[in-house]
């Protein structure tokens, strides 16, 4: 017998309920009962940051948290960043400055870099490298996801 229990969040943005088991991760309640297949799984250990969502604002890797710590959370994921099928500024910029090439690691990136620039005035160029640092990458070598988050930054108006 599974132990399940009802959590009730906001996913980008929608009220959402959906009953998960107490052992499933955050991130395969997104992947296999929400079906937003955008958040993936790298290392599940917490070190690729493949897997990076908001959680009340703030970047959380999914594979490290349970799915029934959400209840009365909100969480955003990639999904949640464009509007329909117009992508957002920070989007754009990584397509822009060429800032993803396989394309696994880029909904972790696109979501911390959405937090850095909620959160950060005015950064420079040590500010984005420090906060992006924590995301790896094996195909980019940084320069266009650091130009990406540099552009919109520069352009607060855009900012996600």
């Amino acid at each position: 017998m599974t132990d399940r229990h009802t959590v009730r969040m906001v996913v980008n943005g929608r009220p959402t309920v959906v009953e998960v088991e107490a052992r499933r991760t955050l991130a395969d309640v997104l992947r296999h009962d929400l079906l937003l297949t955008g958040t993936h799984l790298g290392c599940e250990h917490g070190i690729c940051g493949a897997c990076t969502v908001l959680v009340d604002g703030e970047p959380m890797r999914s594979c490290l948290a349970f799915g029934v710590q959400m209840d009365g959370r909100s969480v955003e994921t990639v999904e949640g960043l464009a509007a329909g099928d117009e992508l957002n500024a920070l989007q754009d910029a990584f397509g822009k400055h060429h800032g993803l090439q396989c394309g696994f690691c880029t909904p972790g990136f696109l979501m911390l870099a959405t937090a850095f620039l909620r959160d950060s005035v005015d950064p420079g160029d040590d500010d984005i490298r420090e906060a992006m640092a924590s995301n790896l990458c094996r195909c980019t070598g940084y320069q266009g996801i650091l130009d990406a988050v540099r552009e919109v930054a520069a352009r607060r108006d855009d900012v996600p």
